[in-house]
């Protein structure tokens, strides 16, 4: 069996300098091996091919036979690393926590432990009949979370 120690060094490799990070990588008990793969500037199929040749090139087939399968994370699959957070800084998400709340809104910062989501909710106000849109800033901590996603909306 290939190692998912040994793909992962060779898409190590394959991003390093470059502006690509790893997402998702499992390498299957029957060698199918599936990586996504992102960057700030988005993902093209030539740099799908670009790291499937790489993978092949570093990979005998002759020693172990194998299903590979590049691509880059869809745009409505949950977040998985830092990086899609700080791509994403300014959009707008969905978040579900993994005490089942649900909240969407500007995702504005990002950091190793948390990130923080504007959100706009309807609240009473002190001395007022009605309740108006209030703007609050959610901290969230990665352990709290269960996925966060992009909202995709068509204007």
């Amino acid at each position: 069996m290939i190692s998912e120690k040994t793909i992962h060094q060779l898409a190590e490799k394959f991003t390093e300098n470059k502006d690509f990070y790893i997402v998702e990588l499992k390498v299957n008990p029957d060698n199918q091996i599936l990586i996504k793969f992102d960057s700030f500037k988005g993902v093209t199929i030539d740099d799908c091919v670009s790291l499937s040749e790489f993978i092949e090139s570093n990979l005998d087939r002759e020693i172990e036979d194998y299903e590979l399968e590049v691509s880059s994370p869809g745009l409505t699959e949950p977040f998985k690393v830092l990086q899609q957070y700080e791509k994403n800084i300014g959009n707008e998400v969905e978040v579900l926590t993994k005490g089942g709340n649900k909240f969407s809104g500007k995702l504005l910062n990002a950091t190793n432990n948390e990130f923080v989501v504007q959100i706009k909710k309807m609240k009473k106000l002190e001395n007022s009949k009605r309740k108006t849109i209030v703007t609050e800033n959610v901290i969230f901590h990665y352990d709290e979370i269960k996925t966060t996603k992009y909202i995709l909306r068509f204007k």
